[in-house]
């Protein structure tokens, strides 16, 4: 493995939205027979690097390009078996630890889905090939171009950290943006008006208190709030709340996440729904890989022309979008055997 490629890979900072130029990089540094990029349409490309000499490759890696903010650049150490790892665990063996944004989401996954495919075509393998995504952090825009476009294929095989584990089964995902009103006043005399602010921590109790029915395999529905504001003065009450509201959803609770908001929401709130994905099962197993479901979206349910879809890469969730984030060495050439495993699986049981 050139761990010179994958450092100069996590050198070129990829945010959302500025991927271009990491796309750039690599139709010019990896071999393939063909390479195929794709206009996205927000200035962004896609890329299909194409060993099977047709552009519609039966088997494709995949995964994305872009990264979360902040940029963090890469840093590389040695470890030894017993050293704490950033995120709390020990080293199982002596090592090589990469740190740095996009390590294990996804470049990681970028560059042992490469090394999988120049193995697969020194062994003679041609059917395959390895699509890289724009977008996927942001709404899986990359994702829903290729779709829309290209004719999809016999299996997908999704990068994302998943401690090199299948994902028998993914939660879903419901976006919603909100307005709660309220109304202005002098704060000295706050009976002369209503705080919006009070209306959102009203409206965040009530969903704490509300009781979604669990899902035996995928566990609970969860939720988080970003891009909260409100601009009011301190000295003036809140007139109106703005904020995103995201949930995970489980097969228990996909189809109700609506209803409990809209019942649990002040008087007058205005929620825009920004729709998301359902929770999705993959059934492909492979033996010798451990699975498990996850609590994570990605862009395996908008590729929905592939028959079958899979999820599977190096390096843990936990660390992804922290500043903690990291690969071990060992774990990429593990994914590298594991990919190839699962292609020739997959073709000996065609």
């Amino acid at each position: 493995m050139d761990l010179s490629l994958f450092l100069d890979i996590l050198g070129i900072p990829s945010t959302s939205g500025e991927e271009r130029r990491l796309a750039g990089f690599l139709k010019e540094r990896l071999s393939a027979p063909e390479i195929f990029e794709y206009e996205v349409g927000d200035g962004t490309v896609n890329l299909l690097l194409d060993w099977s000499g047709t552009g519609h490759p039966s088997f494709v890696f995949c995964t994305h390009l872009d990264t979360v903010p902040p940029y963090i650049p890469p840093s590389v150490d040695l470890v030894n078996a017993g050293d704490i790892l950033p995120d709390g665990r020990k080293a199982a063996a002596d090592d090589t630890i990469i740190k740095g944004r996009g390590s294990c989401d996804a470049k990681g996954q970028i560059f042992s889905m490469y090394n999988a495919c120049l193995e697969l075509s020194r062994e003679g393998h041609k059917d395959f090939g390895l699509l890289l995504l724009a977008g996927e952090e942001t709404g899986s825009y990359g994702a829903k171009a290729y779709t829309k476009n290209n004719p999809g294929g016999d299996f997908v095989l999704v990068g994302e950290p998943t401690d090199n584990c299948l994902a028998s089964a993914s939660k879903g995902t419901k976006a919603f943006e909100v307005t709660i009103p309220g109304k202005a006043c002098h704060s000295g005399y706050p009976e002369h008006g209503a705080s919006a602010v009070e209306r959102f921590v009203d409206l965040m109790n009530t969903l704490k208190l509300v009781e979604f029915p669990p899902d035996p395999f995928l566990g609970p529905t969860t939720w988080n709030v970003g891009d909260l504001l409100s601009s009011n003065p301190q000295n003036i009450l809140s007139p109106e709340t703005r904020f995103r509201i995201y949930f995970r959803t489980t097969f228990a609770t996909d189809d109700l996440i609506q209803n409990k908001l809209l019942g649990a929401s002040p008087r007058g709130t205005v929620i825009q729904a920004f729709g998301g994905d359902t929770p999705m099962m993959y059934f492909s197993e492979i033996e010798g890989i451990p699975s498990k479901p996850v609590s994570f979206g990605s862009d395996a349910p908008r590729l929905d022309k592939f028959a079958r879809r899979a999820i599977c890469g190096p390096g843990s969730i936990l660390t992804a979008h922290t500043d903690k984030e990291y690969v071990l060495v060992s774990d990429l050439k593990k994914a590298v055997e594991q990919y190839i495993l699962i292609y020739k699986t997959v073709y000996s049981n065609k």
